[in-house]
């Protein structure tokens, strides 16, 4: 707890959208224990940034899309927290990690705190196949926080003792077909600009051996197959994106 007479740590959380308006709602409300909400969003043509305005979140549209990292960073340079949460619209804050985040926070004990991610596929929390546990840096002093530029794939970057968190974070992700193809589209075009853009090569031959080998690793060396039919789902889709990833690399963008 703070000293006696000291401010209480305030805390903002940061969300960067485009379409999100079905998940959005219940993520919104997972963070009433937030100080405020930034939004950052792409340009949604769902009602996405009216829904967060009416949540009394504060709304930055910027449509200048140059990848997840530059976006999530506008978004950390906005908010006024002593500390910030960076969130998914897909992710959701139960009320024992928000109790152990606001904890977190006051006792100051690091400067960052990952946080371990349940993730859900068709509907499947997965516990298997590389799937879990999932940790990922999201709790950090604002002041020592940035994120790396990459397209896809950014990483939270804190200057400091970095903590673990004990509550999972449900991710309810992949919640049907159509999402698993969009992401995957989404997520290895994102991926080839990448390799490509560092010089990296890639091609239908190493595509077909990194994608088997995936395949290979989380179905049955991580155990995927412990997570029965989604298990298995889950792992192809992962070797399908790897293929189109390296596939997609030496076409033009």
């Amino acid at each position: 707890m703070p000293l006696s007479g000291a401010r209480p740590s305030s805390l903002s959380a940061i969300i960067i959208t485009k379409n999100e308006a079905g998940d959005l709602p219940a993520c919104l409300a997972s963070l009433a224990f937030c100080d405020e909400i930034i939004v950052v969003d792409s340009g949604s043509a769902d009602g996405t940034v009216a829904i967060a305005e009416a949540a009394g979140c504060r709304v930055l549209v910027r449509t200048d899309w140059a990848g997840f990292g530059p976006q999530k960073q506008r978004a950390l340079d906005a908010a006024r927290g002593d500390w910030v949460l960076s969130i998914d619209a897909d992710e959701r804050i139960p009320q024992a990690l928000a109790t152990e985040i606001r904890a977190a926070i006051e006792t100051g004990a690091a400067a960052g705190y990952r946080i371990n991610r349940l993730n859900s596929f068709l509907g499947k929390p997965l516990r298997h196949g590389g799937w879990y546990p999932d940790h990922h840096l999201r709790l950090v002093r604002r002041d020592a926080a940035r994120f790396t530029p990459d397209l896809v794939h950014e990483k939270l970057i804190v200057d400091g003792a970095v903590s673990d968190l004990a509550t999972d974070m449900p991710h309810l992700s992949y919640v049907d077909f159509d999402e698993v193809l969009d992401k995957q589209r989404r997520y290895a075009l994102s991926g080839a600009a990448q390799r490509r853009a560092s010089g990296r090569k890639g091609g239908a031959g190493k595509a077909a051996q990194r994608a088997i080998w995936l395949f290979f690793r989380l179905y049955v060396i991580k155990r995927g197959f412990l997570d029965g039919r989604e298990g298995f789902l889950a792992a192809a889709a992962n070797a399908q994106e790897m293929f189109w990833r390296y596939a997609a690399v030496d076409t033009a963008p």
